[in-house]
């Protein structure tokens, strides 16, 4: 049996530490000897690992430990706007904007041509209301929040009617119901699954009804005998009963995605001029930019939002404003966004373009972890909840044998590389792999 007394003593080994302590600090490269030291004692090991093995095990301790948990990867997924990958990957001129707001005071909420105290939104209003003909807009911190607080403001201790069919569930089981319960409005619900009729609004509006509420069914489709009610003609019976109409369009574009041979969704635009009072919808979506929720509408609506207290509790920080202000800025040109936003420029790439790629990877993926690997056809998603009957035609690698241990394998590098497994293969879909290089990179020589 291996004599423990053997073993170095903690500050002998930390006599040999000096990088490791100037990367880590003397307290963690201490506490990290220490746990080794009592992991060799516990389990015994004959013979006894020296000085220079049990730093070995400790230095590579401390890297994993020191290594963000929030990693970048590279997604081949298949699906653009990943929720669980992050969504919308930011332009460089938000990102540049983001980390200008980080690196030195802002401008946030202080005027400089007066002065005076300044309001954060701002920087926002006049952008979104110049892009959308909107009279007046707010932000929150994301389309949920942005739902609840028009919800809390407008429909507080009142129903808010809404149809049957579009009460959606979005990610991690958060139910358009619960928002209504947490806003402190009742739920009134009309129609059917599948149809309801402006009669159906018509008919449940009494004394108690704060607001109709059109939600725009973004994360699914139902479709053969169907009905439902136009937003402008929700609007006109809103108008006539002198209530407030909410639209809210969940992912939210500001232009025609067919102009890119995109299947379109309905622009925040049009829900404005088809006669809405107030239109939400989120920032990192299909929109392109960091997670945020927008408000926008008639101004006194706004005016009211704003002087909720839940509005503090909700608002956005100086680093994601102006990370959005350099989003909506590039859509004062749309000749060029395609080029400039990275949401746009993945969903629009050919497939003839992707197979190509796929082409050119193919043996070297191949030659790179020693399996096989074979060009596909693949039909990529839009993703968070946006067209989701529609997808994009794509080209990728199938990787076989053993796709969970490639799988595996491939999550544990550096950069990490997340596909999907399907057919007993684990697919690499290319589509939001702009350059070769990326994977290259990120595979083992």
């Amino acid at each position: 049996m291996s004599d423990l007394r053997a073993l170095p003593s903690v500050d002998r080994l930390l006599a040999d530490c000096d990088a490791l302590i100037r990367a880590h600090g003397r307290s963690v490269v201490t506490e990290a000897i220490r746990a080794e030291l009592a992991t060799i004692r516990t389990s015994r090991p004959d013979p006894l690992p020296d000085s220079q093995r049990i730093l070995g095990t400790v230095t590579a301790s401390l890297q994993d430990a020191a290594l963000s948990r929030l990693r970048p990867v590279l997604n081949l997924t298949g699906t653009v706007l990943h929720t669980n990958l992050g969504r919308a990957i930011l332009a460089d001129t938000a990102v540049e904007a983001a980390t200008a707001a980080m690196r030195a005071p802002a401008a946030l909420e202080f005027e400089l041509d007066s002065g005076g105290r300044g309001e954060r939104d701002s920087h926002l209003r006049g952008l979104l209301c110049e892009l959308t003909g909107a009279e007046d807009a707010t932000v929150v911190n994301n389309n949920a929040a942005a739902v609840l607080i028009a919800l809390n403001t407008l429909a507080r201790g009142r129903e808010a009617i809404v149809s049957r069919g579009e009460l959606i569930e979005i990610g991690g089981a958060f139910r358009m119901p619960a928002i209504m319960e947490q806003a402190g409005c009742r739920l009134r619900e009309v129609g059917t699954t599948n149809r309801t009729h402006a009669r159906d609004y018509r008919e449940a509006i009494g004394p108690d009804t704060g607001l109709l509420m059109k939600v725009h069914t973004s994360n699914y489709r139902i479709e053969g005998f169907t009905s439902q009610v136009p937003a402008p003609e929700l609007a006109g019976i809103a108008r006539q009963a002198a209530l407030p109409m909410l639209n809210d369009l969940g992912s939210g574009t500001l232009v025609d995605l067919s102009r890119w041979g995109i299947s379109p969704e309905p622009t925040v635009a049009a829900a404005i001029a088809e006669g809405a009072d107030v239109v939400t919808f989120s920032g990192d979506k299909l929109l392109g930019g960091p997670q945020a929720g927008f408000i926008l509408g008639r101004r006194e609506i706004i005016a009211a939002i704003n002087r909720n207290p839940l509005k503090r509790a909700l608002r956005m920080d100086k680093i994601r404003i102006a990370a959005t202000e350099a989003t909506l800025r590039l859509y004062r040109d749309p000749d060029r966004l395609a080029e400039r936003l990275p949401t746009l420029r993945l969903l629009s790439r050919s497939e003839a373009e992707i197979r190509a790629q796929a082409e050119r990877l193919a043996p070297l993926v191949a030659a790179r972890l020693g399996c096989r690997v074979q060009v596909i056809a693949c039909a990529s998603q839009i993703g968070s909840g946006a067209l989701p009957t529609e997808t994009l035609a794509s080209a990728g690698l199938a990787l076989t044998p053993s796709p969970d241990g490639l799988a595996e394998r491939l999550r544990r590098l550096a950069v990490p590389i997340i596909g999907r497994i399907h057919d007993g293969a684990l697919i690499l879909d290319l589509r939001c792999l702009p350059e070769d290089k990326a994977l290259l990179d990120a595979l083992p020589v």
